[in-house]
């Protein structure tokens, strides 16, 4: 009676596992803009890397605490088609956002998102820090509110590197 028990207990593991194996992951929207370095890019343009869409401002305490963190990022796994994108708020005056990148030199893409949306096309980001990671085939794998744990995230970026396009 324990066997049944616990292979049944097994069968629905896997099969929950695999739920979140095989579920389509949903694909990035494909939002066009302009980087303050003055790149016209789309999202789609990024297929083939690993990107971290960061969506921030400058008046964001958590957000500024972790750009260094971020900057360590892209210069970890910059050499193995890995990029981030930070995408200023609409509620950031761009003078500032400006301001804040070119003080800060910070080796990333940075975008402002002028009338908000950017952020609306991304689940209708609110709050910052909110970060996005999409794979290769440009399918967000996860989202996360708030300064990500960044060995976490690097053991993320690391095995979505390693995936074939």
């Amino acid at each position: 009676m324990n066997l049944k028990i616990i292979a049944t207990a097994v069968v629905l593991v896997l099969a929950v596992a695999g739920v979140f194996v095989f579920t389509p992951k949903p694909a990035a929207p494909d939002v066009s803009f302009t980087t303050l370095q003055g790149q016209r890019l789309r999202i789609a343009d990024l297929r083939g890397q690993v990107v971290l869409v960061n969506f921030w401002a400058t008046t964001c305490t958590p957000c500024i605490k972790e750009m260094p963190a971020l900057k360590a990022t892209q210069e970890k796994f910059e050499g193995r088609g890995y990029r981030t994108i930070a995408v200023a708020m609409d509620y950031d005056p761009p003078a500032r956002v400006g301001a804040f990148v070119g003080l800060n030199r910070l080796p990333f893409t940075f975008v402002l998102d002028r009338d908000g949306s950017i952020a609306r096309a991304f689940d209708d980001v609110r709050l910052t820090p909110t970060t996005f990671i999409l794979n290769k085939r440009g399918e967000i794998v996860r989202k996360i509110l708030g300064e990500p744990d960044f060995d976490t995230l690097h053991a993320l970026i690391d095995t979505l590197l390693g995936e074939p396009t």
